[in-house]
């Protein structure tokens, strides 16, 4: 989700601005959503996180977890999360070198956010496919009548 899309979810302003109790506290609350989608949104950061949930992992251990995602790429997420205090990256002085990571302290601070994303996802899913189900029945039923 690009960071323009937060500003423009019209619905989003409105709730916010009926929950908050003038306009510097909406823009604030509107701020602090942007910032925690940037710094976990993204097809690979949450995965990412997943994976590491088990214990520390490898650079090749974790790729080969999220099976799709490119070493530059997970490189790259990594370096990230790494700056964001999510991942703690330790490198052993073996040959070859190996680097190992694993979650820090800190990123136990969004378990109530995974857990309300999924949450909210679950619940979203479950819409849609009834949404879907319902339009399609919809369109069975012009087909036969015509």
């Amino acid at each position: 989700m690009k960071d323009t899309d937060i500003i423009k979810d019209t619905n989003l302003i409105i709730n916010l601005m009926e929950k908050t109790s003038n306009k510097a506290e909406c823009i604030s609350s509107i701020a602090a959503i942007r910032d925690t989608l940037y710094v976990v949104g993204g097809k690979w950061k949450i995965p990412i996180l997943s994976a590491l949930v088990e214990g520390p992992l490898r650079f090749k251990e974790l790729q080969r977890a999220l099976e799709d995602i490119t070493p530059k790429i997970l490189s790259k997420e990594l370096k990230e999360l790494e700056l964001n205090h999510f991942v703690k990256r330790t490198v052993y002085d073996t040959s070859p070198v190996s680097v190992e990571y694993e979650l820090t302290p800190y990123s136990h601070s969004l378990e109530k956010v995974m857990t309300e994303l999924r949450d909210w996802g679950i619940k979203h899913r479950q819409l849609i496919k009834k949404c879907t189900k319902h339009r399609r029945e919809q369109a069975s039923e012009k087909i036969n009548f015509t």
